[in-house]
């Protein structure tokens, strides 16, 4: 069977990530979020991934069914990154041209925050305090717009008394810098990315009260851009605010392109699911896209030529293809799905424009986990050019 991951399980098989499914620059590798060990160890015998290397000259990965299944903690899927987590509701991904992908991931409930990198244990590098009797907690991480020069994360967390932006540097504990989100009995789940223009966007939830996402004076049920240090980012359309969108009820993923051209946020509203384009300022109006049957939009990844929504109930990734003008060419084209897929997926961020890192949350209520759940997985969030879909 031809399909998206047997496509990308072929490219890590054969050493092609970096010719045939990513072109974006390496960055520098994440040596400050690892206190105890640096985070780029050094480097142990090249990992034998299932095909590499056939002797017949032939270096296909095999068709999924022949992949063994996973055994404890050990997961013999090539697209596996990290085994053995708490459900994964953020995803930080290391750009990168797609040989050695690494990503941050925070777990919802615990507040970890774990380094995942493809044949090696996830790593701790830092736990955050966090509150997640609701349905908040961790639930948004994004490496600094600056992060070659200060080395910085930054957490979306749930408290005792609010939601918040925090800072986290190396060997030091979380700096908040943006308090009073409200918090409330639900709604408190938010979402957070690179905006790729040199701040970040912060999607928050309406805390369990629709009036708020209209509320002009509250920063429930928003869409924020703020700079590394939690303030309005210069640039915003109205300016000393950090709103640039609102109306968000319960938010499952904003992201950005590479270029910073195209801005998306999902939100899950009582009679359907939505996405939205975001245009800075404005309301958010019109959904670019529907789903009546509410499939739990999560993460979205916006590359080139589509947006990719990874979905929670549905358990799939969702792909819009897009036409050179930024309008939808076709309906979603559905893959990730069943025993092709990896359950439910929440987090997502990219790698580069041809590659994304997705978090698995099927340790959740309603979820089915296998031994190795949850986990950090490797997705194409490509339209056309990304292959054939089942």
């Amino acid at each position: 069977m031809s399909g998206r991951r047997t496509l990308l399980a072929a490219c890590l098989a054969g050493g092609m990530l970096l010719s045939a499914c990513a072109s974006f620059t390496e960055q520098p590798p994440p040596e400050a979020w690892q206190p105890q060990q640096p985070l780029t160890p050094q480097a142990g015998p090249d990992p034998q991934i299932p095909g590499e290397g056939n002797p017949e000259g032939g270096n296909e990965a095999p068709p999924p069914a022949s992949i063994p299944p996973p055994d404890g903690c050990t997961d013999y899927n090539p697209l596996v990154l990290g085994t053995c987590l708490d459900p994964v509701y953020a995803v930080a991904a290391f750009p990168g041209d797609g040989t050695d992908p690494i990503a941050l991931v925070g777990e919802r409930k615990t507040g970890r925050i774990m380094r995942v990198r493809r044949n090696e244990q996830p790593v701790v590098v830092a736990t955050l305090p966090v509150e997640a009797g609701t349905d908040g907690g961790l639930t948004g991480l994004a490496l600094s717009p600056n992060y070659a020069e200060d080395r910085l994360l930054f957490a979306y967390i749930t408290t005792e008394t609010d939601n918040r932006l925090v800072r986290l540097a190396e060997g030091d504990t979380p700096k908040p810098v943006l308090t009073g989100i409200p918090r409330g009995p639900s709604g408190n789940k938010g979402a957070l990315a690179l905006d790729h223009r040199g701040a970040l966007l912060v999607a928050t939830g309406d805390a369990g009260n629709p009036a708020l996402a209209t509320d002009a004076n509250s920063l429930a049920g928003k869409v924020l851009r703020v700079t590394a240090a939690g303030k309005p980012a210069e640039d915003n359309p109205n300016r000393g605010t950090p709103i640039v969108a609102n109306g968000v009820h319960a938010p499952g993923g904003v992201c950005s392109s590479m270029d910073g051209a195209r801005m998306w946020v999902t939100d899950r509203e009582p009679r359907r699911d939505v996405l939205y384009r975001l245009d800075l300022g404005k309301p958010l109006g019109e959904p670019a896209w529907t789903w009546p049957d509410r499939p739990g939009v999560a993460g979205c990844l916006s590359s080139a030529d589509a947006i990719a929504v990874v979905t929670t109930v549905a358990a799939n990734l969702q792909i819009l293809p897009l036409t050179p003008d930024g309008r939808f060419s076709g309906k979603p084209q559905v893959s990730l799905s069943d025993k092709e897929g990896f359950g439910r997926l929440a987090g997502a961020d990219l790698v580069n424009d041809r590659l994304g890192i997705a978090g698995t949350v099927n340790k959740d209520t309603g979820g089915t986990p296998i031994s190795s759940d949850d986990r950090a997985v490797l997705i194409i969030p490509t339209g056309g050019s990304g292959g054939s879909i089942d």
